[in-house]
């Protein structure tokens, strides 16, 4: 009887211990439903309704997941892909961010460590957007709109220029520890993006304190990114913060700030680039930005990325508030084969009394314009296209230099296109080419396309926006 009454009491013991076990084991799971939560912190809410999707970050990030092309997604906050996560997203996927701003702004960050895999197809582009846009309507309201989100950050190990290397990426507040990136690995994979359209972004998270339409900070050389479009972006449609990774085929388009921004020492290499402002009355400053240092301003490794290619259009000669490009901040650069057009004034070049500056990159061989095409762009003169911008010490604005052999040293010349612009309807554009765009020089680095044209499009020949971009989706090409 006594045997009995012990194992009685056992198998007691043993039901207690298991009904205690699958209660810990359910309260893990109604804490963390999400199996794919390796990033520490709390998993992210995820709320489903018919064919609809929020997503809420706890600080957990995402988890390891995939986006299915047969839901919308609603980011409802700052979405990480936390360091040991992958986000895989399908092609033809509709990410949306709900409206939102300051703190709150709604956006997606691949933190470092971790990776994003994006591969649209030119049948079934990835679409990042806001949450009002009807993506498959190219006339409601919506289609013009900025800032109504927050845009697309990556964020990797590569090298910066900086003191200390490892910075706080800016456009996300200084609290997320998660925010960090630089190191010193300029061979870093973050992931992949292809055809891939990130449109009305750039909220605002505090004064002066916007989000890129795609920011790029350190990001490494074994990253991929082709084949990307951003418009209607309330600050630069793109930029990168040091690194090595390399694009090409880029749309930037309507966007209100700088359209290709670059500093921190970024050394990738860019082909096949898009720039248009819009109409004369279109936001936009410069078609490209270029910085060297930040702090320090002579720091090492200098910015100097390999950019060829670029058919850039702004807003109209008569407009003296667009400029091709600067650099400054000891920005270097190549530029090839590129066609600058309708711009107020041409491309400035920071000289410092003091003799830290983008001019000395340039008498050093680290800043070079080689075969690019310029048309309607300030005065029409050699000496207005590349110029000097001279400052004394204590000067808040540097007076214009004029060398015409800026220009002509590098065999760059002053020749229409044929390309038509209207700045009344920034619909129906025209891109492809009617004049001549000869004279491009082949790049001698094998991951360019040996192209002989200047611009980024063949006379006559394939437009490599049509079919995935919202220019094409929407009605904007001619061609």
């Amino acid at each position: 009887m006594k045997s009995l009454l012990n194992v009685l009491k056992l198998a007691l013991l043993l039901g207690v211990a298991i009904a205690f076990v699958a209660c810990s084991k359910d309260d893990d799971d109604k804490k963390s439903n999400d199996p794919g939560n390796t990033g520490g912190g709390n998993a992210p809410t995820i709320t489903e309704v018919g064919n609809t999707v929020r997503i809420r970050d706890n600080g957990g990030g995402i988890g390891t997941r995939t986006l299915t092309a047969n839901k919308t997604w609603i980011l409802e906050n700052l979405v990480f892909v936390n360091a040991g996560q992958t986000l895989t997203i399908e092609p033809g996927t509709v990410i949306k961010g709900a409206v939102s701003a300051g703190e709150n702004a709604s956006a997606l960050a691949v933190a470092r460590g971790g990776r994003i895999l994006a591969e649209g197809t030119a049948d079934k582009p990835i679409i990042f957007t806001t949450e009002e846009d009807d993506v498959n309507n190219p006339n409601e309201p919506v289609d013009r709109l900025t800032g109504r989100w927050g845009g697309v950050l990556i964020l990797g190990r590569a090298r910066t220029n900086t003191i200390p290397f490892e910075q706080a990426i800016e456009g996300i507040p200084t609290t997320e520890t998660r925010a960090l990136f630089g190191g010193s690995d300029d061979n870093d994979d973050s992931g992949v993006l292809k055809y891939v359209s990130i449109r009305h972004g750039g909220a605002l998270i505090g004064p002066g304190n916007e989000i890129n339409g795609l920011t790029l900070g350190a990001v490494g050389s074994r990253t991929v990114i082709e084949n990307v479009e951003i418009t209607y972006n309330s600050d630069d449609g793109i930029e990168f913060f040091g690194g090595t990774v390399n694009v090409r085929n880029l749309i930037l388009a309507f966007n209100e700030d700088d359209y290709i921004d670059y500093d921190m020492g970024f050394r990738g290499k860019i082909q096949n680039v898009l720039i248009l402002q819009g109409n004369a009355q279109g936001a936009g400053d410069r078609g490209f930005e270029c910085d060297g240092g930040t702090d320090p301003e002579d720091g090492q490794p200098y910015a100097t990325p390999t950019i060829a290619n670029v058919t850039s259009i702004g807003a109209g000669a008569a407009n003296n508030a667009r400029r091709v490009a600067t650099f400054r901040d000891n920005a270097g650069g190549y530029i090839h084969n590129c066609l600058f057009l309708e711009f107020g004034r041409g491309i400035d070049i920071e000289d410092n009394e003091s003799g830290e500056d983008s001019k000395a990159r340039y008498d050093a061989g680290q800043l070079a314009f080689k075969n690019n095409q310029f048309f309607n762009v300030g005065n029409g003169q050699p000496d207005d296209m590349i110029y000097t911008l001279y400052y004394t010490a204590g000067a808040s604005s540097g007076q214009p230099r004029r060398d015409a052999a800026l220009f002509t040293t590098g065999d760059n010349i002053i020749r229409d296109p044929g390309i038509t612009v209207s700045y009344t309807n920034d619909r129906r554009l025209r891109v492809i080419p009617t004049g001549d765009v000869s004279g491009g020089v082949p790049v001698q680095d094998s991951w360019f396309q040996p192209h002989t044209y200047r611009g980024a499009f063949a006379p006559g020949g394939n437009n490599w926006m049509k079919g995935w971009s919202m220019l094409s989706t929407h009605g904007y090409l001619a061609d």
